[in-house]
């Protein structure tokens, strides 16, 4: 089978789309499938990643050239429509999957029904909300109201995008329940998996701490508790309230905040920390790309915060879970359902009001208290448990094999019925 799919979340430096499509190209290789991305970058290229041995299958990268982005320049703009029906019509995919609603979409759908064999969309960003919501965080409900007014009808054209495919993949069960009250035809809930083989409680140790603290100019015997942050440096993941709610902890004890990621937003960010004076406590080392390290850090610190309300499903959470690290995360988005007690009774993560820096160190003070006074190995016991109630990513990916099998076996019986009565199916699911 080839999959090919269309992206423009696909940063210079990583991110969680191409860190999702990385993994994708990974596994899909290893099970004998064919594997193509379409993303935009500073010029056209196109990346041979190699055959994989064990399985046979082989993985490109087609790059499209296009500006950069004005908020973040190490994302470009994917404005090469007729480049990417181009590809799509030579490639002749089994699956053209969509993985934004944006200029990938208008890409996607403007390649010939007939290069292809199914059209699949990758929820990967609740946009119409998120933006509003930030919107309404930053400047007020009120004035805020015309531009949430005016985003809701572009909920019509993710149920366009929805009726031109076969399914949209989604892989947070609260979004499936929005997108279907939206009216979004074709909702499949399909969660991410979680690399288990790398992010695992064994990769703490003594030398990751050492690391972790080393980031701050602490000792590496110095006992404080380091908290750890993971995402894009961009004004949806509200940094401002987790450096906030790290500022009003550090008030009332020490602590340390590591925040491993990169964005737009970095300067401001430094620009916070220092207002706070917390410059001594904070470090940002950038973006980690080595995923083996990046689970040794989680593993090796004593706590995640996170605030972002608008996480789709929170991949970075469910990794951190599933080294043992209690998190802090809000009570909306995906992040929300990563908030549950075990079977066992135990709980690792503690909730707090999405955009509430005051309700977020009050809830990272609590868990810090609970780790003191409990011992550490029920609470990370617990991470790890609700960590495993998700796939691995082979699973996660041979599922989605599966179901691209079973839609693509589908719209073969829908055009033999239309042959055999006369009438045409072209681009119609």
């Amino acid at each position: 089978m080839k999959i090919l799919d269309v992206t423009e979340f696909y940063s210079e430096r990583g991110g969680g789309v191409r860190s999702h499509l990385t993994l994708k190209s990974h596994v899909l290789c290893q099970l004998g499938h064919d594997h193509v991305v379409v993303a935009p970058g500073p010029e056209d290229r196109e990346d041979e990643a190699g055959r994989v041995a064990r399985g046979g299958g082989t993985a490109r990268v087609v790059r499209v050239r296009g500006p950069a982005s004005p908020y973040d320049p190490t994302y470009h703009l994917l404005l090469g429509f007729r480049k990417i029906a181009q590809i799509v019509e030579r490639e002749r995919p089994d699956v053209l999957e969509i993985h934004s609603p944006y200029l990938a979409a208008l890409g996607a759908l403007r390649a010939d029904p007939g290069s292809f064999g199914i059209r699949t969309f990758q929820w990967h960003s609740d946009f119409v909300d998120t933006y509003a919501g930030v919107l309404e965080a930053k400047v007020g409900v009120a004035r805020a109201r015309p531009v949430v007014l005016a985003t809701r009808p572009l909920w019509g054209l993710v149920r366009a995008i929805a009726r031109r495919s076969d399914a949209v993949l989604v892989a947070a069960s609260w979004q499936v329940d929005k997108l279907r009250a939206h009216d979004v035809a074709r909702v499949v809930h399909h969660p991410f998996g979680v690399e288990r083989s790398v992010f695992r409680p064994e990769a703490r140790s003594s030398e990751g701490r050492r690391e972790l603290l080393a980031h701050v100019g602490r000792a590496a015997d110095d006992d404080v508790p380091v908290l750890v942050a993971v995402g894009r440096f961009a004004v949806e993941k509200r940094w401002d309230v987790l450096l906030d709610a790290f500022a009003l902890l550090r008030r009332e004890r020490d602590a340390v905040l590591v925040a491993f990621g990169d964005g737009p937003e970095r300067e401001r960010m430094k620009a916070r920390i220092a207002a706070h004076g917390i410059g001594a406590d904070v470090a940002l080392p950038g973006f980690q790309s080595e995923r083996e390290r990046l689970a040794r850090s989680l593993a090796s610190a004593d706590l995640l915060l996170h605030a972002c309300p608008f996480e789709t499903f929170g991949l970075s959470i469910v990794e951190a879970l599933a080294t043992g690290l209690p998190a802090v995360v809000p009570d909306e988005g995906g992040a929300a359902e990563m908030h549950v007690v075990t079977a066992a009774g135990h709980q690792a993560t503690e909730s707090h009001r999405a955009g509430d820096a005051e309700d977020l160190a009050r809830a990272a003070a609590r868990l810090l208290l609970r780790l003191a006074a409990e011992g550490p190995d029920a609470i990370r016991g617990a991470a790890v448990a609700i960590a495993a109630r998700y796939p691995t990513v082979v699973e996660q990916f041979e599922r989605q094999v599966a179901l691209y099998t079973d839609l693509l076996a589908r719209r073969r019986r829908r055009q033999g019925a239309a042959a055999v009565n006369g009438t045409s199916l072209v681009d119609v699911p």
